[in-house]
């Protein structure tokens, strides 16, 4: 993590106490959150991390700030402040009241609190561990993005203890739904498939991308029920996140996978394009605006 968070707009430093135990998102993570690629000083897909945002605090009934532009505008302080120009920027939205143990002294229905970090160094590929009924697709909640995060740190954690990466979660179907904090796609002979949002998983904003902006000749990109089965007979396996980009899968639960690379190689550079073209517009609009 950086020196400097941002705290209900203000930069302060991340050694300051700054939070009250009494704030209930914080002693049940009652919040919502977003991870943002930072791309030469331009906030990556923000509307698209905003969205889902004020979406899934809907859902849950966190308040959230009233204003994007003023959002965004605060993010973007915290990447000058830490001269994070590409970076990882992690941001927050809790609530502070609530329940049987609402704390005293809380003045402000939410505290929003935000921080950047390097690049990961993700290496060339990862293994995958294998979590059965991990997800719930049929509850009410699957796919928000909540701060309650403690049983995907626990299944992760476990996985890296036993020499892997990640880790396919998988619903009370027994079928395939995420990673921990990546959605999931398979290369097969008649597309790229990823799991529905129906699976439970969450509806990530790399997923959102391939879905709704890649189009390439002879290349169907589409939603699909898929099982393991699915994945340990595809042509290659990868997965997406905001910091991964498409990150392929040599194996899961230590089966190998075929690694036949021409469609996510080709997947990868239109979305390489995609995310340059993005940032050269903001950083247009940017300088009209100033």
């Amino acid at each position: 993590m950086h020196s400097l968070l941002l705290h209900n707009g203000r930069l302060v430093s991340t050694a300051d106490k700054t939070l009250s135990p009494g704030q209930v998102g914080f002693m049940n993570g009652w919040g919502v959150f977003s991870t943002l690629r930072v791309a030469d000083g331009v906030l990556f897909a923000f509307e698209r991390h905003w969205a889902r945002m004020v979406k899934d605090a809907a859902l849950l009934r966190v308040p959230m700030p009233p204003d994007a532009e003023l959002f965004r505008r605060d993010l973007l302080a915290l990447v000058e402040g830490n001269q994070a120009y590409n970076a990882t920027l992690r941001v927050a939205v809790v609530r502070n009241r609530g329940g049987n143990f609402e704390g005293t002294g809380i003045d402000r229905e939410f505290d929003v609190i935000a921080f950047t970090a390097p690049l990961q160094a993700w290496g060339s590929s990862v293994k995958l561990s294998v979590e059965e009924n991990a997800r719930h697709a049929a509850n009410r909640f699957a796919g928000a993005k909540i701060t309650s995060w403690v049983q995907n740190l626990n299944w992760l954690e476990r996985a890296k203890s036993e020499g892997y990466d990640e880790v396919v979660l998988l619903n009370e179907y027994g079928q395939v739904s995420e990673c921990t904090s990546a959605n999931v796609f398979a290369v097969t002979d008649d597309g790229v498939w990823t799991p529905p949002l129906t699976s439970g998983c969450l509806p990530g904003v790399s997923r959102a991308i391939l879905l709704e902006e890649i189009h390439l000749p002879g290349v169907t990109i589409g939603e699909r029920p898929l099982t393991l089965e699915d994945l340990y007979s595809a042509q290659e396996v990868f997965i997406t996140s905001t910091t991964r980009d498409l990150l392929p899968v040599a194996s899961i639960a230590g089966k190998a996978l075929r690694r036949e690379t021409a469609s996510r190689d080709r997947l990868l550079a239109a979305f390489t394009n995609y995310r340059a073209s993005y940032v050269r517009k903001a950083a247009g609009l940017t300088a009209v605006a100033k």
